[in-house]
């Protein structure tokens, strides 16, 4: 298991751009599959973007590809995304999470969870 802890959310006007960072503890943060997942006010906790434990592979929900982009930092233990484009329906709480293996998206494949940032676009 690793600890998560999420940082960067906030309010932001429709247009502009957000970068989200997910800080990770312990030895083994590059053995594990990284992925931004989100929940918005009445709704399921929905993914994201998802990266590699290399940061050789990434994949992106179709409501955030060619807007938002996921990396990561194995020397520093840290996952990013980078919001761009931001639009009100991207207001949610934005989880970081964590899946031992290279390359996974689904949600039940997480087994380790941050206490989620807020991010608010405003129209």
């Amino acid at each position: 298991q690793v600890q998560l802890v999420e940082s960067g959310g906030g309010l932001v006007q429709a247009g502009g751009s957000l970068r989200l960072s997910c800080a990770a503890s312990g030895r083994t943060f590059s053995s594990y599959a990284m992925a931004w997942f989100r929940q918005a006010p009445g709704k399921e906790r929905e993914f994201v973007a998802t990266i590699s434990w290399s940061g050789s592979r990434t994949g992106y929900a179709d409501s955030v590809k060619g807007r938002f982009t996921i990396s990561r930092d194995n020397a520093k233990n840290t996952v990013y995304l980078e919001m761009n484009t931001l639009k009100p329906e991207d207001t949610a709480v934005y989880y970081c999470a964590a899946a031992r293996g290279t390359y996974r998206y689904t949600e039940v494949d997480f087994g380790s969870w941050g206490q989620g940032t807020q991010v608010t676009v405003s129209s």
